[in-house]
């Protein structure tokens, strides 16, 4: 996907640029006249789950500031992510099939004429400098159309077709940087670039979810089902969540140190019930860590969950060790603790906005992936992550273990705390 995005990406977003400029010339002025307060906005992001769940508080203000109808497109595959705060509406929802180049082709000549279908007059992308996204963007028949343009930066050209050009800051959290797409949409006049306003972290605080009694029955009565014995007045829930995404293998933890720490805190903790967590097709690899485990209180939960039950998971557990991936962001929106291992990216700009902890090695390398080299690193031997011993881990949750049980998230201002 990445060759394709480059090789194929690169020319045509250029060519794209010089044709579509006399329809843009044609639309500004037949519509010069009428308002131009959005109504119908459609959000751009494909291929990280995680995404989802931070650019909600972006995608709320801009529902709230126009009162406007909201619209949202992705790859099929990450569709998911978008239901856990149910802010789009599913059938303001187009999905892109990306198992091919020709079922992307298809999909993409399908959004053309869904895009018109619903009328849509805003399109915002939250791509950092993917072409794709830009010609979904460039093409979807908006008036307003917002995103991150490189100015005077090289190696991250996408063409030029935004209306609302807003500079990629990469010292803040990318929530932040979703934030400002919304303020450009909202400044009065022009501006070079966009967005010149001070986001506070208020301003990116999730909403929290909640459950009905049966729903979080349900899934107590999973647990009991893997583990007979399981008291869920005595014994706290320690969630494992061993995977990270194949986009960035980098991220992953070694193996041996979960065992390891599942290990020491089944051992400290005689009461804990330990669940590896995952997605169905992560059940083997969970189970392999299960063996070397070898204890009866460490259970393979991965796949027992739709990815939606999960949050309810989140919210009667006591604690969550993940790499910094999806579950981490999943989470976000449920009081639970979480401590994130992070390595190739840094959690000052993605880390979680709910009530996390990040646990970060820093070495001089780290992190190493980033908008400007559209997140691809030549490391084979993430040191970084094996910097993060499992002491360092343990330490972390011992202390955790040791406090009152939280029952609402810290302010998004802890995603920036490095450990």
């Amino acid at each position: 996907m990445r060759k394709i995005d480059h090789h194929l990406g690169i020319p045509l977003t250029f060519l794209s640029t010089y044709l579509l400029k006399p329809v843009y010339w044609l639309q500004h002025k037949r519509n010069r006249t009428s308002t131009t307060k959005p109504q119908r906005i459609l959000f751009v992001e494909l291929s990280e789950m995680g995404s989802t769940i931070i650019a909600d508080p972006a995608m709320k203000r801009a529902q709230k500031t126009f009162d406007a109808e909201l619209f949202f497109v992705i790859f099929s595959k990450n569709k998911p992510s978008l239901d856990l705060l149910n802010t789009i509406p599913q059938n303001n929802i187009f999905t892109l099939c990306e198992d091919s180049l020709f079922t992307l082709v298809r999909d993409a000549v399908r959004y053309l004429f869904w895009c018109r279908k619903q009328r849509i007059d805003t399109a915002i992308d939250l791509e950092l400098f993917s072409r794709v996204s830009a010609l979904l963007t460039g093409f979807s028949g908006a008036r307003n159309r917002i995103g991150f343009h490189n100015f005077h930066g090289e190696g991250l050209y996408r063409g030029d077709l935004l209306t609302h050009k807003v500079s990629y800051n990469p010292h803040i959290h990318i929530a932040k940087n979703f934030m400002a797409l919304i303020h450009a949409l909202e400044a009065p006049t022009p501006e070079v670039p966009y967005a010149k306003v001070l986001i506070q972290d208020e301003d990116i605080r999730l909403d929290q979810v909640t459950f009905s009694d049966d729903d979080t029955e349900f899934v107590y009565q999973k647990i009991a089902d893997c583990y007979a014995d399981y008291n869920r007045e005595t014994q706290p829930l320690l969630l494992i969540n061993p995977n990270a995404s194949d986009l960035l293998p980098q991220r992953r933890w070694p193996k041996a140190n979960f065992i390891a720490l599942m290990q020491q805190l089944l051992a400290q903790y005689p009461q804990a019930l330990v669940l590896i967590t995952g997605a169905p097709n992560e059940r083997d690899e969970a189970q392999q860590l299960l063996d070397a485990v070898a204890h009866e209180r460490c259970i393979n939960f991965a796949g027992q969950l739709k990815l939606l039950q999960m949050p309810i998971l989140y919210s009667i557990a006591r604690l969550m060790v993940t790499n910094d991936s999806g579950p981490g962001h999943f989470s976000a929106i449920t009081p639970l603790k979480t401590f994130v291992l992070f390595g190739p990216e840094t959690p000052k700009l993605y880390g979680s906005l709910g009530n996390s902890t990040p646990i970060f090695a820093g070495l001089a390398c780290s992190p190493c992936v980033s908008a400007a080299n559209h997140r691809k690193t030549p490391c084979t031997e993430p040191v970084c992550m094996d910097a993060i011993t499992v002491e360092t881990v343990l330490k972390h949750i011992e202390i955790e273990m040791h406090e009152p049980v939280q029952t609402s998230a810290n302010p998004a201002s802890s995603a920036t705390e490095s450990a």
